[in-house]
């Protein structure tokens, strides 16, 4: 089912690359893709060999989805973030994240959407993931902002989203929120969409209640997100629903170690 134009769904799922059943995870991924339709697709922890293996093409495969893939420029290894979209992508960027330490390399890939309502501007990422590196997704999260301020007003507002590996009170989400500036001269303001639609839940994505995330020995907690920039004058990308996706197991087998977000805006 192709979405009214008069919305916008967007999905954002880490697929825990190719992590072992890959097999039966993957046709769970391409299950749930089918149910929900989405008309934007941002996936992270994706391998692309080329023709041997391309986790992006074998998801999408059969779909009628255009896709790009990008990893950091500075990285060795076929690993990085996708994007799939039901309409073309006229333009691509992939951008390394600032590494502090040495930090695994992370990417932003930007992909310019030819939308029948005009261009989007989509950015996937996926920041770096150890729970004490905060002050290294601070920085990455304050290159991401200044890389999308470059996106004119005038235009659908940007929308962003990925694997942030941080929480809703972290000062690099509460950053991206307007919450803080993180000593910067002047802070930026983004929507969270599933708090904006969602005020009383917790929406966890890292979830110990998923066999496949136990072995992390972390706490459950929402670090997967999609936002967007605004507010906007008009009320464009809005969200207007938001829910966790890929939340359920079937015969001990669950789509990855993170669930998903699925979100519809306002066009």
């Amino acid at each position: 089912m192709v979405s009214a134009m008069h919305e916008l769904r967007v999905l954002t799922l880490n697929i825990w690359n190719r992590s072992d059943p890959w097999e039966d995870r993957l046709a769970l991924i391409r299950e749930g893709i089918e149910v929900l339709s989405p008309d934007l697709i941002a996936l992270q922890e994706v391998i692309n060999l080329g023709d041997d293996f391309d986790q992006a093409a074998l998801i999408a495969d059969g779909f009628g989805y255009a896709r790009t893939w990008g990893k950091s420029p500075a990285s060795d290894l076929p690993f990085g973030n996708a994007i799939l979209s039901r309409w073309p992508i006229a333009e691509t960027q992939v951008m390394a994240l600032p590494k502090i330490e040495d930090e695994e390399d992370r990417s932003l890939v930007h992909a310019q959407i030819a939308a029948p309502f005009g261009t989007v501007h989509f950015f996937n990422t996926h920041l770096a993931w150890r729970l004490h590196e905060g002050h290294v997704r601070a920085a990455q999260m304050k290159f991401i902002a200044k890389v999308i301020e470059g996106v004119p007003e005038h235009e659908f507002p940007p929308i962003l989203v990925g694997d942030f590996n941080a929480e809703p009170d972290a000062d690099e989400v509460r950053y991206l929120r307007g919450l803080t500036t993180l000593g910067e001269a002047r802070g930026v303001s983004f929507l969270d969409a599933y708090s904006f639609v969602n005020s009383n839940h917790t929406g966890y994505t890292f979830s110990r209640e998923n066999a496949f995330t136990l072995s992390a020995g972390e706490p459950s907690r929402r670090i997967d997100y999609i936002f967007v920039r605004g507010p906007d004058g008009r009320r464009r990308a809005e969200p207007t629903s938001a829910n966790v996706c890929f939340d359920a197991q079937r015969d001990g087998v669950w789509a990855s170690d993170h669930f998903g977000v699925f979100v519809t805006l306002r066009t």
